[in-house]
This record gives structure tokens, sequence and C-alpha cells, in this order.
């Protein structure tokens, strides 16, 4: 968008400092209040981009935020979670004195180095995930994530000995690894609305592999498909798991095997004209992945219905 201008901050020093508040207790990790902001960290419309991780729980926050193309407001409390280089857009209402509450922790990568957790923490696909697919918790799981962040805050203002970042790290661990699970109650929890995602990826194909564009363009990709329906392709791969067993690529699959048995039970191409139609550029793809899926080659297929 014209007019928006990009600030890149560095460090959780510059985070203090932008927000009014006094220097981190520690200068790699860092637990704050919402309600201590002496001031925004920015005013107007920006894009924002940390070289740190950052896990919230906000609420009442009256900005506009927008991570990768998805908005989201915090009237209601959600953990949000995001990785260093990611941009987070954020508008400010004038004259809304609301108050947020909630808390944020701010990790540098460097306090991970020479840890397990520094790669690990990669693997977490909630950092990935756009705002709207951030977490709700209940007020249960509210406070037992509020109370291992706590937890963190007192042992960096405790006096730092050579235990200090074993004990921190072990309390990020399993604060991640409960965000973990509640993600995957939330794909249980969330089941109507998962389903309704899962209806619109069948139509979605169905209109796809109807129309020319499987000839045009080839197979539908997954980001193509996330896009369509509004949600990241991390996200759409880990809901499909949980309902289906299976990922967005096998949902695509399964839907031109469907094509495939279709054309060579009802028509007198040639597997070479069907695998033509259905967009690869060599038969010898479409005859592998044809008998992977079916354990039957193209030809086997159609003369089992002659």
């Amino acid at each position: 968008m014209a007019g928006v201008q990009t600030y890149r901050i560095k460090t959780i020093t510059e985070y203090h400092r932008l927000a009014g508040l006094p220097k981190p207790a520690h200068p790699l990790v860092s637990v704050i209040n919402l309600d201590s902001f002496q001031r925004p960290i920015v005013d107007g419309h920006v894009n924002l981009i940390f070289d740190f991780y950052s896990i919230s729980l906000k609420k009442n926050f009256s900005a506009k935020m927008k991570y990768g193309q998805q908005t989201c407001d915090f009237d209601e409390g959600v953990l949000f979670c995001m990785s260093p280089g990611q941009v987070l857009g954020i508008e400010f209402e004038k004259g809304n004195i609301q108050r947020p509450s909630g808390w944020i922790l701010k990790l540098h990568p460097d306090f991970l180095w020479n840890t397990p957790l520094a790669k690990t923490i990669r693997q977490y696909e909630y950092f990935n995930y756009s705002v709207n697919e951030a977490l709700y918790l209940s007020d249960k799981e509210d406070n037992m994530i509020t109370s291992i962040a706590q937890n963190i805050e007192q042992e960096y203002n405790a006096n730092i000995d050579k235990f200090s970042q074993s004990v921190i790290i072990a309390q990020l661990e399993l604060l991640l690894t409960y965000t973990e699970r509640f993600y995957q109650r939330q794909f249980i929890t969330r089941k109507i609305t998962n389903h309704q995602i899962l209806d619109r990826l069948k139509d979605i194909l169905t209109e796809y592999f109807n129309s020319n564009a499987l000839y045009q363009k080839g197979l539908p990709s997954v980001q193509y498909i996330a896009k369509e329906l509004n949600v990241s392709p991390n996200y759409l791969s880990e809901m499909l798991k949980a309902l289906t067993g299976q990922s967005t690529q096998q949902h695509i699959h399964d839907k031109l095997i469907e094509k495939a048995k279709e054309r060579l039970s009802t028509t007198s191409l040639s597997v070479s004209e069907i695998a033509y139609e259905l967009g690869f550029e060599h038969s010898q793809s479409f005859s592998k992945l044809f008998k992977n899926k079916t354990n039957l080659s193209p030809l086997e297929f159609r003369q089992s219905f002659n």
C-alpha cells in the first residue's frame, strides 16, 4: 500500500525504547505487560519487521493488524506467534484510548545459540500461521500459558547465574509444547469451521478440474489452493491431516486420479492424450502417479471396464 512505511526493529532494547519502556533486564529475552506501554511503538499505518521471535497474548487491542495477507482484531484474547523477519502491518486508530491487556514475550535468536531449541523452534508450524489462524485460548489455557511467561520473567529478573539460561530454555520449551497441544486441540474444537473449509476445498478442486485450467496451467499448487481458501499453506495441510489424515497435495492427487478414472472409463482417448489433457507433459509421469495411487496402470484400469 502506497504511503505505508516499513520499520525494522533489530534488538529487544530498541523495542523497549520505542514503547517508552525501561531498558530490558535481559537484552535477549523480555516479557512485557501490554498495559505498561507508555506509547504506541509507532504512529499511523506502518509495517514492522522484528529480528527476534514474538509470542503474544493480546486482548482489547484497538489497532488493526495484518500478518501475511490476513487481517485480524484482538477483541478476544488470542495467542499470536511470529518468527524473525516476518512483516506485521499495524494501523492505529486515532483517538482510541482503550488500554490493551495481555503480554508479549520477545526472544532474540542469539539467546538460543548452542542449544537444541535453536533448531527445534523452527519446526513449530504456528510461527508461520497467518493471524486469522491465531490460537484462541480457554481461560484455563490462558492462565497456564501466562504463568509460564511469568516464570520466565521472574527468572531473568533474579540474580543471573550459570543455571539461568537452562531454566529459561526449559520454560520456553514447555510454553512451546503447550502451545502445540492447544493448536492441535483447536483443530478438533473448530471442526465445523474446518469442515466448511474442507467442503470449499472440494468445490475449488472440482471447478479447477472441470475447467481448462488443468490443461493450461497444470496441477494446482498447494499455495494456489491455500490462497483460494484464504488460509496459509501450512495451516491448510495441518487442518486436513487432522480431519482426513491426508495433506493438501494428497487431496489434489486424489482429485486428479478421480478425473483420470473418469476419462479412462468413459472415453476412447489414449493414455498419452489423457495425460496431456490432465496437464502432464510426459505420459510416463502420469502413469507412474496413477499406478502409485491405484496399484494399476492406466491401461489395466481401462481393461477392467471392458
